[in-house]
């Protein structure tokens, strides 16, 4: 399995990034170990959760995600075949969240604690923390890198401005920079990524790891015009979002590009993002071992076909 680089950083990874945020939220310990081991075991190294997953399920605080990736991790000794990605910046508490210089370095020990590990390969800003300067937040990323506690840093939910304006600071201060970005884009949501964000990526050789690859698993097949809605947490926001004829639309011709090539859905969905030229790895979550083995399976499918296909 080909490996690609995070940007002009020296962390590669595989072509698809298992998600955490299901972990202890959707999905136990014991089901999130499951999950894990099939991504693993099918070849998968590429793990990206956050400190604040998942602090808005009742009765938790944030860091169950990170927890249980650390346990995970510790009870199998493999931590030296992965590549983990985390976030900061969201709201973890009173006083706790932003990109400060201070917040990040109690933030960046928090993480470290929970996932059992004295490096984190990717670390990036949740959000942008438009009160603190960018030249203070890139700074104290710089310095968690030169410290060896982290080996590349990233950005989630930036504009293609804030981007670009992060990546001046960086290099007018000879300092570590984004390397990767974390945008919401799937085969339904192109914008405003494609005009804002892509240009940006490729003139700078910036990683792209999309999360929402499936649009909130609409693009897995399982929601269908006048069916039941799925009995799952994103089912209301994903019938707000894309039962529309736009929506129904991609997905029909998602559907047909599957059926042609013995494939699910999601594995097409996927392959589609991976053969765009500006994409590291896509980010897609499992509930379980059998749908961890069927997003791998996108791997599988020749991406430049399926562009073709969906065009």
């Amino acid at each position: 399995m080909e490996k690609r680089n995070i940007g002009k950083s020296a962390v590669q990874v595989t072509p698809l990034c298992l998600g955490g945020n299901v972990f202890g939220w959707t999905i136990d310990k014991a089901q999130s170990f499951e999950v894990l081991d099939a991504f693993v075991a099918g070849g998968g190294d590429f793990i990206d959760t956050a400190d604040v997953y998942s602090a808005w399920a009742p009765g938790n605080v944030g860091g169950e995600s990170e927890t249980i990736l650390g346990e995970w991790m510790k009870s199998r000794g493999n931590r030296g075949r992965l590549v983990i990605a985390t976030k900061l910046g969201s709201k973890m508490g009173e006083g706790q969240e932003g990109l400060s210089a201070k917040y990040m370095a109690e933030a960046v020990e928090a993480s470290l604690r929970r996932l059992q590990t004295d490096v984190i390969d990717l670390y990036q800003a949740h959000i942008d923390d438009a009160s603190t300067p960018l030249d203070e937040t890139l700074a104290a990323f710089d310095r968690l890198v030169k410290q060896g506690k982290v080996r590349a840093i990233g950005a989630s939910n930036y504009t293609g401005a804030r981007m670009r304006e992060a990546l001046d600071v960086s290099a007018a201060r000879d300092i570590a920079r984004y390397d990767c970005l974390q945008p919401n884009y799937n085969y339904i949501d192109r914008e405003p990524y494609e005009s804002d964000l892509r240009p940006i990526c490729l003139a700078h050789n910036v990683g792209v790891i999309p999360y929402f690859s499936l649009a909130r698993g609409f693009l897995s097949g399982k929601y269908q015009p006048g069916a039941a809605l799925p009995q799952t947490a994103r089912a209301g926001g994903v019938q707000k979002s894309y039962f529309n004829d736009a929506g129904w639309a991609a997905l029909a011709k998602v559907e047909r590009a599957a059926a042609e090539l013995h494939a699910r859905p999601s594995q097409v969905a996927l392959a589609w993002l991976m053969a765009q030229p500006d994409i590291t790895a896509p980010i897609a979550s499992a509930t379980t071992a059998a749908q961890a083995d069927e997003l791998l399976g996108a791997l599988r499918l020749d991406g430049a076909r399926v562009v073709e296909m969906l065009r």
